[in-house]
């Protein structure tokens, strides 16, 4: 399923316009990654939680040429499923 698929089902499931369902998931997108800039959980009970995590540095290697290399630290965007979510894709 791409953003279209879920704009088109959004729309039929609550009974919206294509261009309406299309704003309210644009604005969830936009708020859940408003809340993770400012370094904050957005915990949607039974579905689960987005939150930041901060990746140490380390050092790597390029796979072409074998050279080792510094990889620098970088906060990096975590999902945790919730329960609901995964009984309902173990089923």
């Amino acid at each position: 399923m791409n953003k279209a698929d879920l704009i088109e089902a959004i729309a039929k499931d609550v009974d919206l316009s294509k261009a309406d369902a299309g704003k309210a998931l644009d604005s969830l997108t936009k708020r859940i990654t408003q809340s993770l800039k400012k370094g904050e959980n957005v915990t949607l009970v039974g579905f689960g939680t987005f939150s930041v995590t901060k990746r140490k540095a380390r050092t790597g290697r390029n796979p072409q040429t074998g050279e080792t290399i510094k990889i620098k630290a970088k906060k990096v965007a975590k999902f945790k499923p919730g329960k609901d979510l995964m009984k309902a894709v173990a089923r």
